[in-house]
């Protein structure tokens, strides 16, 4: 039978409920448990894939195409766990549910409800959550996001109240996360908001059992963890001190001097082998002893907000420790370009431009700018999605003469369609509804670097994009400005341009799929990896 841990959080948002719910992930797998991962989000959009970065943050895909929650991602790079559309839920997405049922007629004429209709519906989608599964699931973690107190959490909150008498008390352990503050002119950890917050969550009808104190740089000595299991009805062991630690991946390895997976284990009533995580520690110790550096600047527009491109940054720290060095990512504004600041005086200090995805026309011009200086400095260059196509624009621009080449996304009346929407797409009207999404088999061709990096000749790629290379271009293209096509997405009569290159270039390669969602610390993604080692080289000058 299925084990269940629920994760909340308290105090303040953002308090680590993602980081805790991964790593315990990864505890729990490391002692040959099979996990399955779940994100409960209470805000009403259907899902995250009409929001805007700076509202929410990146929006991580799935292979089955699900535009879900940015903690996904942390689950993905801390687990083998398999994430798809049943890993993440709104509660838009749950009332939107209910309200099609209501409307087909399901609920014969009753009433429909917060309780029960509502909570029968979310605990549905915990049970679908390992419905069907190929190997039996012993453990799923749910994060419920939100923080406890919040009216748009109390559906959740119930329904989890409600979950737990229906499969058993002894099969449910719940982990609340909250920040116990340092107040300096005290001079020390404050547990009041800590013990009102499991307060508010025992007035719901649910007693955590396992309390995360997230203290910043702080230590909780004996004495604040006793106090805070007294208070608030826990055992001793089961107060667990969340510092913030650097590496991000160092954050499990403290989790696990604490024996916060036996203390699970214990409440669940499971038995199993102790853990090796030697491998992980090896990663990290990798991470932290590097001495070589390497400057990349990553060219965009939400460059003020560190979660809007959060698994581009995660993968380049694993790209990182696959080459043994540190990576110096620098955000830079696209749209200074565009105001005449020099593109050469302000990237000529990096060992590598990225130019990364986006929508709209913000910042536009400025990215072609940057991959243009890429490619005629000769510096090492990776396009992902929007990057691809702005490479694709400027080869089209200043190598075959098309001065006015765009996309018909920025310029629906460009005479130079070079990036335009598919045939099948056109007249679609709802947001997403354009939209490729999830993985795509790409086929690479042989003696290219993509192949080179991959190692193999057939991939699968997540993709988020409605725009893609126009072939109508591609012989031009390939025969006059020295593109060339390294990976394709077979299609029948039209294949679509998947990964590019350029022959006369040490190191020049973009993709229309999203590498960054695939990389993990012990699994490097191979286009990070490959594009980490040429700045490398640049930086050496070989």
């Amino acid at each position: 039978m299925t084990k269940y841990v629920f994760t909340t959080g308290g105090v303040v948002s953002s308090v680590g409920k993602g980081v805790l719910s991964a790593s315990l992930g990864l505890l729990l797998e490391a002692r040959g448990l099979r996990i399955a991962m779940m994100k409960f989000d209470p805000y009403i959009n259907v899902d995250p894939g009409t929001m805007n970065p700076f509202e929410h943050g990146e929006v991580f895909v799935t292979d089955d195409g699900a535009e879900t929650d940015l903690d996904l991602g942390h689950y993905q790079r801390f687990t083998r766990a398999k994430l798809s559309q049943k890993s993440n839920a709104t509660t838009g997405g749950i009332y939107n549910a209910v309200i099609q049922k209501e409307r087909r007629g399901e609920f014969l004429g009753k009433t429909v409800q917060v309780i029960p209709h509502i909570t029968d519906e979310i605990k549905s989608r915990i049970r679908m959550l390992t419905a069907d599964s190929e190997d039996p699931i012993d453990v799923a973690i749910i994060e419920i996001g939100g923080t406890v107190g919040d009216i748009e959490s109390l559906p959740f909150l119930e329904a989890l109240r409600q979950f737990r008498l229906d499969v058993g008390p002894p099969n449910c352990c719940f982990i609340h996360v909250t920040l116990v503050p340092f107040i300096a002119a005290a001079g020390e950890l404050k547990t009041k908001p800590t013990q009102h917050s499991v307060r508010a969550l025992r007035d719901i009808g649910i007693q955590p059992n396992v309390i995360v104190c997230r203290t910043g740089s702080h230590v909780m000595g004996p004495e604040q963890r006793h106090k805070v299991a007294l208070f608030c009805d826990v055992t001793d062991d089961a107060i667990i001190n969340a510092q913030d630690i650097s590496p991000l991946y160092a954050i499990p390895l403290n989790f696990k001097r604490q024996k916060l997976d036996d203390t699970v284990l214990r409440l669940l009533g499971i038995e199993a082998p102790a853990g090796d995580l030697s491998e992980w520690e090896a990663m990290v110790e990798r991470l932290v002893s590097a001495q070589e550096e390497v400057q990349i600047a990553a060219v965009g527009k939400y460059v003020n907000h560190d979660d809007a491109y959060k698994s581009i940054n995660e993968a380049f720290v694993h790209a990182g420790a696959a080459n043994d060095c540190k990576v110096r990512l620098t955000w830079v504004d696209s749209e200074q370009f565009e105001k005449g600041v020099d593109v050469a005086g302000a990237l000529k200090s990096y060992h590598g431009i990225l130019v990364g995805p986006g929508f709209g026309t913000r910042g536009i011009e400025g990215k072609i700018k940057a991959a243009q200086y890429a490619r005629e400095a000769q510096v090492p260059y990776f396009g992902i999605c929007l990057g691809m196509q702005m490479a694709v624009i400027e080869l089209a621009r200043n190598r075959l003469g098309l001065r006015e080449a765009h996309s018909t996304e920025i310029n629906p009346r460009t005479p130079d369609p070079v990036i335009s929407l598919l045939s099948e797409q056109r007249g679609i009207q709802d947001l997403g509804g354009t939209m490729r999404l999830g993985a795509y088999r790409c086929e690479l061709k042989p003696d290219t670097k993509a192949r080179q990096a991959y190692g193999e000749d057939v991939i699968f790629e997540r993709h988020r994009h409605r725009y893609e290379f126009n072939n109508a271009y591609l012989e031009a293209m390939v025969g006059k400005a020295g593109m060339v096509v390294s990976g394709i997405h077979p299609k029948g009569d039209h294949d679509l341009v998947e990964i590019i290159e350029l022959k006369d270039h040490p190191w020049f390669c973009a993709s229309q799929f999203h590498p960054e969602f695939k990389s993990t610390p012990l699994r490097p993604q191979p286009l990070f990896r490959e594009f980490i080692a040429a700045a490398l080289r640049h930086k050496a000058g070989t």
